[in-house]
């Protein structure tokens, strides 16, 4: 993976004036190495941005057929003096010497920052100056959440989540969302990958109409909670299927890299009996198994259920700070009855809880409400641990400025719906 570098001489991106004063006026935009990222999101400015797994650097050598930069924002980034950091995915449009840029659920920033031209005006002018044409980015505060004793009793033929009262609207969110659009940016279209398995994270080409990632998830809140407080938040099914699952004598371990072969075939069932297709390699695995652990050991698990000597489901788990992820989950089409996924769940819920993990969050759901809908079985599986659907910012998007880079977005966009 080879990183798009400015310059040396190449003069640094600066913000303009904050409208409060001279707050941000000294921060300037620079490349920076994976070092320096990695030391600022471990710091406790860093940690409390809350980034996910796609903004850290090792993120850039799990995706083939893009380039990437890691870019800090600071008054020294250089010197590791940062505010906020961005790993920028940059692939080319065919038959041009244009990128489209891509940054998974980021940037890494203070969203509070009332002044979001502090930051994003020197992001689109150093991606401008790259090569750049268009840019899109995925803004981490939540906008709606659902309880999950709010969902269950208002289940529908015909009903999806926006027509239920949410549990809590986020002021955050509202004003970010207004003060993007204000600025030009679009929020991309209806989310893509929610009414599947979700939760993979892999990302798209970005720029098709459709958020790369899911738009709404779902997430387990773990901070000051006993285990006995996540254990009767399950609801009475899930916590029958893990007694089941105990009495079947199911056993939970954490894998290795030489159980990848073994995931990839059980998700190849998934996805047949379930009817989506991630599209994952067994070599994807292999290149973020080794990615993220070389980044940090620990930081994505296997974790496996086995019954009479025979895997029967197995699940990643991956870690970044006090954030923990279920990424992808996959199980046998036999002997479903000893509930080998309600016991992975529970362990994989219990080890974030033990780590210190403030929320344990398992990745995308449907927005459909509609139980005589199939993709409605994974969010009804998901309810049952007792947490919320968040529906995020989700995906937003722009050109970089000037005619010519107006006009190449359209040609991209159109070029993907072709796809």
């Amino acid at each position: 993976m080879s990183a798009l570098l400015v310059p040396p001489s190449s003069s640094p991106a600066r913000p303009s004036r904050n409208r409060d004063g001279d707050r941000n006026q000294d921060v300037v935009l620079r490349p920076i190495t994976a070092q320096t990222y990695r030391a600022f999101l471990a710091s406790p400015h860093g940690e409390a941005l809350g980034a996910g797994f796609l903004q850290c650097p090792s993120w850039a050598d799990v995706k083939e057929g893009w380039r990437a930069q890691l870019l800090g924002w600071g008054p020294d980034p250089e010197a590791g003096e940062l505010t906020g950091v961005a790993l920028v995915l940059l692939r080319q449009f065919p038959g041009t010497r244009k990128y489209f840029a891509y940054l998974p659920e980021g940037p890494v920033a203070d969203w509070s920052d009332p002044d979001l031209d502090a930051w994003l005006t020197p992001l689109l002018e150093y991606l401008r100056r790259t090569g750049a044409f268009a840019v899109r980015i995925g803004p981490s505060p939540a906008h709606r959440r659902w309880s999950a004793a709010r969902l269950k009793p208002l289940t529908g033929p015909g009903r999806r989540l926006g027509d239920v009262l949410a549990s809590e609207v986020d002021p955050l969110g509202t004003a970010v969302a207004e003060r993007l659009r204000a600025r030009g940016w679009g929020r991309c279209g209806r989310a893509t990958g929610t009414d599947g398995a979700g939760g993979d994270g892999g990302g798209g080409t970005g720029g098709g109409g459709g958020d790369a990632q899911p738009r709404h998830v779902f997430q387990v809140p773990l901070a000051g909670r006993t285990t006995e407080d996540l254990w009767s938040g399950l609801n009475q099914e899930w916590r029958r299927n893990v007694r089941r699952a105990r009495k079947e004598g199911v056993e939970v371990v954490v894998g290795s890299a030489a159980d990848l072969p073994e995931f990839c075939r059980l998700l190849a069932l998934t996805e047949r009996r379930d009817g989506f297709r991630l599209g994952r390699s067994l070599a994807y695995y292999e290149r973020q198994y080794a990615a993220l652990n070389a980044e940090e050991p620990g930081r994505m698990k296997l974790y496996l259920a086995r019954h009479r000597g025979e895997i029967l489901a197995a699940h990643t788990m991956i870690t970044v700070g006090r954030r923990t992820w279920y990424q992808t989950g996959a199980s046998a089409d036999h002997r479903r009855e000893v509930r080998p996924s309600n016991a992975l769940q529970w362990r994989m819920l219990l080890d974030a809880h033990a780590g210190g993990a403030d929320v344990y969050d398992m990745r995308g759901v449907p927005s459909t409400l509609d139980p005589a809908e199939r993709a409605y079985g994974l969010l009804r599986w998901k309810l049952g641990t007792g947490g919320q659907v968040v529906e995020t910012l989700g995906e937003w998007e722009r050109s970089v400025g000037g005619s010519a880079n107006h006009a190449l977005h359209r040609a991209f966009q159109a070029y993907l719906k072709r796809r």
